[in-house]
């Protein structure tokens, strides 16, 4: 047993004596509750008090009558104790009667009727007038319920519904004078405990994988529901409520189209039909056997499920399993796929600041915004295939020789693709944006020069961005005109100052009217006004 430091336990006992509860230390110091509650038994123990050991030849005498002493005998005088004990539920730890005891009878009885703790604390306050606290009653009908705990629940299944995967230990195996142990993992169907067994080296994904596979193809068939303990080949992550289980083995289960529901942690009983197939395959088929290799145990083991535990009345189904199965429970089984379960292997890898990941010593492309992020890893003889945090496909290739790469166009950005990978019409298309005299000069200058001349276009799209689209085309025009095809020229020629265009005044135009057409427009409030005789008229426009 692990023992705890000095230090620990002297905490435990001083924060003990403070009025500490139990669950509040294990939590203040980090470790289990059971661990604390044994450490205080041990400091009870030890506080106790021991009963006097007798002088040889002595004989107790109860305090009650202590005149009755054998003759010729030393008398030692020890307390009488009560010949009828106080009446305390079973499991209950020694120490101080609880204030419950006198009422164990009426509590039990209210127990029985379903009342709860709350309910039976008022009845006994009313009935019985009861000085204690709810608190004690509440930790009284707890001792009483441990000490009566209710059965285990046996289920039973359907024909088809489930089988239980378990591994246990297989039989020594000598091998060029190496000693090993297998492990041998066993597949029980629930209904009929039909059986298959087969042992392997090492207790790995793949080989967990080809065993369960192994397992349905001799049945015939696919049960509902596959139901494993937490190993770590199959659950990567522990969670009674959600568990997180490897890819490779949800993709198994979507190609069989079944599931896998792991057991609780620590609860063996979850999956007790193949608890108890394991322990029947180590003492029947493998007690006292040794191998000279593994596969000539797994054939021991394939003779002894056909011969004996296929041929057995089974303790609980009183049915032949064999029999059984074949008439019952495989008819029930889905169908198998048409094809097996892909061989391929994976593991999680990081996108290198280049943008690709490393997969069996060869290079592989990933999209841009997975750089410096993890990303999962699928391969097999053929393909290589990428996939997200979320297990979606993001990329897929051909797979590639050690030291190759193997890049797909979408992945490379578009601020990392050069004109000249882009191709000749792409930058074709981009100097005919600038204007006819630039589209003119570029498709002149590629007919002459060829794929040579692509710099130079590229050299064009340059200028635009430091000189406006007109002047580039009116450069591009005049060098048109003097057949000048070298970026040194458009350079020169956008260099010059810009003349300004000189307009010239014209005396007729159809927008210029004629002076006298003004003459109507002049309004009449120019004319003198008229004179008027009557000075309180007033003047009307």
């Amino acid at each position: 047993m692990n023992r705890l430091k000095m230090d620990i336990q002297i905490t435990i006992n001083t924060l003990s004596r403070s009025g500490w509860s139990q669950r509040r230390i294990a939590r203040e110091l980090g470790i289990d509750r059971e661990t604390v509650a044994r450490y205080r038994r041990l400091v009870r123990q030890a506080e106790e008090p021991k009963p006097a050991i007798l002088p040889a030849g002595s004989v107790a005498v109860p305090q009650s009558n202590p005149a009755i002493v054998p003759p010729g005998s030393q008398a030692t005088i020890v307390p009488a104790h009560d010949p009828k004990p106080a009446i305390s539920p079973a499991g209950s730890k020694p120490g101080r009667l609880s204030q419950c005891e006198p009422f164990t009878a009426a509590i039990q009885l209210g127990l029985d009727r379903g009342l709860s703790a709350q309910r039976i604390y008022q009845d006994l306050v009313v009935e019985q007038q009861f000085g204690g606290s709810y608190d004690s009653v509440k930790r009284f009908v707890r001792q009483l319920e441990q000490a009566r705990p209710l059965p285990f629940r046996r289920i039973e299944t359907e024909p088809g519904q489930e089988a239980q995967v378990d591994f246990g230990q297989g039989a020594w195996v000598v091998e060029n004078g190496k000693r090993r142990r297998p492990h041998v993992l066993r597949v029980v169907l629930s209904h009929s405990r039909k059986g298959y067994t087969e042992a392997f080296w090492r207790q790995t994904t793949e080989n967990f994988i080809r065993g369960l596979e192994n397992a349905l193809r001799h049945f015939g068939g696919v049960v509902g529901t596959l139901v494993i303990d937490n190993l770590r080949a199959a659950v990567k992550k522990v969670d009674w409520f959600e568990p997180e289980l490897n890819p490779k083995v949800v993709s198994f289960c979507e190609h069989y189209g079944t599931v896998i529901l792991p057991t609780k942690p620590a609860m063996p009983r979850h999956k007790g039909k193949v608890e108890a197939g394991v322990d029947y395959v180590q003492e029947n088929a493998l007690a006292g056997k040794q191998f000279e290799s593994l596969a000539a145990q797994n054939l021991h083991l394939a003779h002894w499920e056909s011969t004996v535990a296929d041929t057995r009345i089974h303790g609980t189904t009183r049915q032949q399993v064999g029999k059984h199965f074949l008439e019952v429970e495989k008819p029930a089984l889905r169908p198998l796929p048409a094809s097996l379960f892909p061989c391929f292997s994976e593991a999680p890898r990081k996108v290198h600041r280049d943008g690709y990941v490393e997969v069996d010593k060869a290079y592989y492309s990933a999209p841009p915004e997975y750089v410096r992020r993890s990303v999962w890893a699928r391969w097999d003889a053929k393909m290589v295939r990428l996939f997200n945090e979320r297990m979606e496909p993001i990329a897929v290739h051909v797979q590639a020789e050690p030291g190759k790469f193997q890049t797909d166009p979408a992945h490379i950005h578009d601020h990392k693709r050069t004109l000249i990978e882009r191709g000749a019409d792409w930058i074709l298309d981009r100097c005919r944006l600038l204007g006819q005299g630039a589209g003119t000069w570029a498709e002149t200058l590629y007919q002459q020069r060829g794929p040579e001349c692509l710099r130079v276009l590229q050299g064009l799209l340059a200028l635009a961005e430091k000189h406006p689209a007109p002047q580039i085309n009116q450069a591009c025009q005049l060098a048109l005109s003097h057949d000048a095809w070298h970026l040194r020229d458009l350079r020169e020629l956008l260099a010059r100052p810009v003349a300004q265009e000189q307009f010239g005044f014209i005396e007729t135009h159809p927008l210029i009217r004629d002076l006298k057409a003004y003459d109507n427009l002049v309004p009449v409030c120019f004319n003198p006004a008229p004179q008027n005789d009557n000075p309180n008229s007033i003047n009307q426009p």
